[in-house]
This record gives C-alpha cells, sequence and structure tokens, in this order.
C-alpha cells in the first residue's frame, strides 16, 4: 500500500511540475481564417492547451463554494485547441446570415422556380436558426461577445464553423473548460490570482454594467481571456448536481463529458453581473427558467434566448483530430 502511495504522489507531483511548466512557457497558437459571404474572411485565434491532470471542483474551505462542486477529484483531459476569446458578434452574424432559415426557405424557393429539379437544396447545408426575435446584437458592438443562442444553437454555430473550415470544431466540455481556466494553478481563481487581481483579467459586478469588446482584459497563463466575466459560456455537458459525486475510480477520469442526457446543460465563467464568487475557476451554472422568459413564443424557441446578454460561447477542437500542419 506505501508503495501505491508512493507511486501515485510521485505521479502527482510529475502532472504538477508538468502544468506549472506549461503556465510558465508561452503555448502554441494558430490563427483560422474563416471565409464569409461578400467575400470577407474573420479570423479566430486557437491556442494548443497541454493535456494534463488536476483537481476538479473546489475544496472545502473555498469561499463561495456550492455544494454541486463537491467532491473534489481528480480528471485528465487529452492536449486539445481552445479559442483565446469568445465568439463575437461578428462571426455569429456572418453564421446567422448563411444558414438562418427564412433566407434559406427563399434560396430554395428561387431555385425551384429556375431549376424544379435542385428543389432539395444542397446536401451538405446547415439547418440553421430560425429568425431571431428583436436584435440579436442588442445594441453591442460587433467585437462585443455573441449572446443570446442556446445550447442548440451554440452546437449549430460549431457544426457551421467545422463545414467552413473543414476541421472538427466543438464545445469545450466542463472539464476541458476549467482545466483551462485554471491553467495550471489550484487557486480558486486560477493563474488569475485572487480577487484582488480579478479586475485587470474580468469584467463582472464591480466593474461592469453590461458586456465590453472581448481580450481588453489581461489573458490567464495559457492566453485565454474573458475565461471569467463578460458572458458566462456554454460548455458541451448536461448539468446535474450530482455529476461529481458518481464519477467513481478508477482515478483519475479521463476525458469526462457529464451526464449522457439531462434537462439543461451546464455555463461556465459567470458574466459581466456575476460577484466575484461565480467567477472561481470551479463555480458551476447552468441554464435557469428565467433565461427564457424574453422568449414571447409558445413553445419556446430552441434556437434563441431573447434579451438575454449573459450568455456566450467559445469554441474548442480535440488536437488528435487537428489538421494544421
Amino acid at each position: 500500500m506505501k508503495t501505491l502511495q508512493t507511486w501515485t504522489a510521485h505521479c502527482g507531483l510529475l502532472w504538477a511540475l508538468s502544468a506549472y511548466a506549461a503556465s510558465a512557457t508561452p503555448l502554441q497558437t494558430y490563427t483560422e481564417a474563416i471565409p464569409v459571404q461578400g467575400g470577407k474572411s474573420l479570423a479566430i485565434k486557437m491556442v494548443q492547451v497541454p493535456g494534463g491532470t488536476f483537481s476538479m471542483g473546489s475544496p472545502s474551505d473555498e469561499a463561495g463554494r456550492e455544494k454541486h462542486e463537491s467532491p473534489q477529484h481528480q480528471v485528465r483531459v487529452s492536449p486539445y485547441y481552445l479559442c483565446t476569446t469568445e465568439i463575437t458578434i461578428e462571426l455569429f452574424l456572418a453564421y446567422y446570415e448563411e444558414t438562418h432559415t427564412a433566407k434559406k426557405a427563399f434560396e430554395r424557393a428561387q431555385a425551384a422556380q429556375k431549376n424544379p429539379s435542385a428543389a432539395g437544396g444542397e446536401v451538405d447545408a446547415i439547418t440553421g436558426p430560425t429568425p431571431v426575435f428583436g436584435d440579436m446584437t442588442m445594441g453591442y458592438d460587433h467585437q462585443h461577445p455573441a449572446i443570446g443562442m442556446t445550447w442548440h444553437n451554440a452546437m449549430t454555430f460549431c457544426r457551421w464553423l467545422a463545414q467552413k473550415t473543414g476541421k472538427p470544431y466543438r464545445l469545450p466540455t466542463e472539464a476541458e473548460w476549467e482545466y483551462a481556466y485554471r491553467a495550471g494553478s489550484q487557486e480558486a481563481y486560477g493563474s488569475v490570482g485572487d480577487t484582488e487581481a480579478l479586475p485587470d483579467h474580468a469584467w463582472f459586478a464591480d466593474n461592469a454594467d453590461g458586456t465590453n469588446p472581448v481580450a481588453r482584459k489581461k489573458p490567464n497563463a495559457w492566453g485565454l481571456y474573458d475565461m471569467g466575466g463578460n458572458v458566462s459560456e456554454w460548455v458541451l455537458d448536461f448539468y446535474s448536481a450530482k455529476t461529481y459525486a458518481e464519477r467513481t475510480p478508477p482515478s483519475p477520469v479521463v476525458d469526462p463529458q457529464g451526464p449522457k442526457t439531462g434537462r439543461v446543460h451546464v455555463a461556465r465563467g459567470g458574466d459581466f453581473a456575476s460577484p466575484a464568487r461565480n467567477l472561481r475557476c470551479a463555480a458551476r451554472g447552468f441554464e435557469e427558467d428565467f433565461w427564457r422568459f424574453g422568449d414571447p413564443q409558445i413553445p419556446k424557441s430552441k434556437w434563441w434566448l431573447p434579451d438575454l446578454d449573459i450568455i456566450g460561447i467559445r469554441v474548442a477542437m480535440s488536437a488528435n483530430e487537428d489538421s494544421q500542419e
């Protein structure tokens, strides 16, 4: 037993040293050019997050913690890429203009009039969102984070981005998201530091009354901006308060993706109206009923959360699926 404990402690030390080295060294990045309608090209910057093992969740003595952040447990994540910023309104508008249902239906009707045999439309076309209720930008500038999309809409955006680029972009898992925010640190706010340093890195209740353009604050140690605050970010996982408790040995858990089913999905990071405690690395958010109150439709839209400017999206991609040279 003593030998096993020594080996486990040794492995833990190696992973900790590896994470520290990664946090102290600039990570590999690349810029993805995305061709959009009108002959334009928009871009996102991706950073390669090194694989590693970390303690997911919060310790019992962490200030501001909630019960569903426990028990703290070991998780190992494989290397992956993560967008350095939240997806902007500019890029989400390009997706919307190319895919939304009303426009596609009109184009199919026009094509059918000219060539009845082509009425089926494009085989690979993305079935996009219905027309947005109100103003999708909510009055914000195009370099602010995209807002007001449902989880389903966020997933469809990832499919569109994958089709445009030929790379399998997706939402990050909850484990990947927390690991990236920590950037090699097990402190409550990861490599950002403590609450005194938080205003230098995040837009939250103490310094914001709405969203702000992406990447205006300092990044964390892995070059990621706005991981805490500005807008919460959809992740892949369904939400359950029992997720961590149901993760059983062997440990560490490798690349977990959360429950197989559920009613709502997890959103991480807190937003511009959040108190500091909601910007902790371990803090867990999820879709709440009031998020849909702005939607007058019955049934509620599966695409939009009208007038909700606290939820956005950041994309990821598994490194072993990368076609990047």
